[in-house]
Order: C-alpha cells, then sequence, then structure tokens
C-alpha cells in the first residue's frame, strides 16, 4: 500500500508545481464557481501574494500550507465564502475551495467577517485528494 501513499502524495506535489511559485491566494464573498475554469463570483476581499514555497511537500496524502498566509489589509468589506489559488499571474486559477472559521470549509480564516484594511490570517489549509 504505501506505492499507492506515494502516487497519491505525487500527485498532491504536482498540482501545487503545477501553480507554481509566487502563487496568488484571493478570497471571495459570492458562491463557489463550478470549476476553476468558471469566471470568479463576486466581490474580491483579500489579494495576498504567499510565499514562494506556499505548501510543504505532501505527507500521508494532503499537504499543508507553507509559511504565514497573512493580508495586512483586506481590500473590501464582506463575508468570505470561497477562495482561488492562481499562478503568479493572479489570473489562471489553479485550486479553489471554501473558507470558514471550521471545517469542512476547506480553509480555515481568523475570521469571517472582513473589514476592508483589516489585518486578518489564514489559519490551515490543507490539500488532499477531496478539495481544491
Amino acid at each position: 500500500m504505501q506505492y499507492a501513499m506515494d502516487v497519491r502524495n505525487a500527485g498532491l506535489d504536482a498540482r501545487a508545481a503545477t501553480v507554481g511559485a509566487n502563487a496568488v491566494l484571493k478570497i471571495f464573498d459570492g458562491v463557489l464557481p463550478a470549476s476553476c475554469a468558471s469566471a470568479d463570483n463576486g466581490t474580491v476581499l483579500s489579494t495576498i501574494q504567499l510565499p514562494n514555497t506556499w505548501m510543504n511537500p505532501a505527507v500521508n496524502g494532503s499537504k499543508s500550507k507553507a509559511g504565514t498566509w497573512q493580508d495586512n489589509a483586506a481590500d473590501a468589506s464582506g463575508t468570505p465564502h470561497y477562495f482561488r489559488i492562481y499562478k503568479a499571474d493572479g489570473v489562471t486559477c489553479g485550486i479553489q475551495g471554501t473558507c470558514g472559521l471550521a471545517a469542512p470549509s476547506d480553509m480555515i480564516l481568523d475570521s469571517v467577517q472582513f473589514t476592508a484594511g483589516q489585518q486578518f490570517t489564514v489559519v490551515t489549509f490543507t490539500l488532499n485528494d477531496n478539495n481544491g
């Protein structure tokens, strides 16, 4: 069974590598689009330039965020509902999911009510076979 886990880990590492270094995280209000191929929906509440290495290597079928993901000043006021992680161009979506204060949200934030200019932090983000 170790082979199966190695394949899962390699697949997750490849997904993050496809997005590449200097990824951009955008958090939106609105409804989560059907897929990354669909247009953005809602208002961008936050835009964060992620660390160059933004995900740790996959272990046991999951990848966790690397470094600190923080916005010192939210772009707009609102309730965050979903996120998208884009390539460095800030346009090509590679990963998307829900966000909130706790599971089952894909990304856990320290606040779910943003005020323009407010600082907030992404507490946890884990990429696995079931999300992104």
